[in-house]
């Protein structure tokens, strides 16, 4: 087993369960061993974008330091983090990036953190689960697929966050195929849709529910009309926007068609052929089963 750490975050542990048994599950029948830290914090959610600020770093550069410890006990091999979380994701790689490019920054940082053990050295690798999927092999992950997810139809759903901004994100901003070759080696067909990077409201779903329900329609429209079964995203607010929030979308709309909304390591649990507790779809909204029994792939 190749033993990677594990930044989970906070959304993970609560409303987002379902995307963590899932990546959990399908690791470990890649043969990857995700180790999670202890005494991670949350990463702060969002990065910084204020040029003087320097506190709302520290806690993407802490959770650093805690797989930096795992490193230096042999817990892990290597210096990499895997995350899933998009927003996780980009504001641990950007508190990262700040921390190596910006030296008067690096030193405050260091300058605070003087109760940890360690100084962090900047030599952690952040990197999403797509991107651990593509460096060990699309061939691999096909060669683990029992139950192809023929005739499923798939829009990828990117987001904000995974592709942006340059030089951060997994894939080319522009013209990203990450997710589609995944979803091709797990069988299925994909989908273009034209809002496959548009936000999807993002944290406006709190004051502004009625203005993330229509560009939530927008998105979900756009993957409708594109003939899609489902959509598959790597983000939990975008989950949330997409899938809990189509009962506003009805509101606003409705003669629209609900559509399923799921994460990528569900559809490949599914066609890793694990159980019900690795896919975990009774925790979708709305709930994909009825389809994907309807496709032949789900009992």
């Amino acid at each position: 087993m190749t033993r990677i750490a594990y930044y989970p975050g906070c959304t993970l542990k609560t409303n987002a369960r379902n995307f963590e048994a899932s990546t959990l599950a399908t690791a470990e029948a890649l043969g990857i061993e995700l180790v999670e830290p202890g005494r991670w914090n949350c990463c702060g959610t969002v990065h910084a974008l204020a040029k003087d600020d320097v506190m709302h770093h520290l806690a993407p550069v802490r959770n650093l330091i805690r797989v930096e410890e795992l490193s230096n006990k042999g817990a892990i091999d290597g210096k990499q983090v895997v995350t899933l979380c998009a927003m996780c994701y980009n504001t641990l790689k950007r508190s990262n990036q700040v921390f190596n490019q910006d030296s008067d920054k690096r030193k405050k940082i260091r300058d605070i953190m003087t109760k940890e053990d360690i100084q962090y050295s900047g030599n952690v690798e952040v990197i999403h689960y797509l991107e651990a999927l593509r460096s060990l092999g699309w061939d691999k992950v096909t060669a683990r697929v029992v139950k192809p997810l023929k005739g499923l139809k798939v829009a990828p759903y990117y987001g904000c966050l995974l592709l942006r901004p340059r030089g951060i994100g997994v894939d080319d901003a522009d013209h990203p195929t990450i997710m589609e070759d995944l979803l091709k080696a797990l069988g299925a067909e994909t989908v273009e849709f034209a809002y496959s990077q548009k936000c999807c409201g993002s944290y406006h779903t709190v004051q502004m529910k009625e203005a993330v329900a229509d560009l939530s329609h927008r998105i979900l429209k756009q993957a409708e009309v594109a003939g899609a079964d489902v959509v598959a995203m790597a983000c939990p607010l975008c989950e949330y926007n997409l899938g809990p929030r189509q009962e506003q979308v009805k509101k606003q709309y409705p003669s629209f068609n609900s559509i399923p909304v799921v994460y990528f390591t569900q559809l490949m649990a599914l066609a890793f052929g694990l159980d019900d507790e690795a896919t975990a779809f009774e925790a979708n909204r709305p709930d994909p089963s009825p389809l994907l029994k309807e496709k032949g792939l789900l009992e």
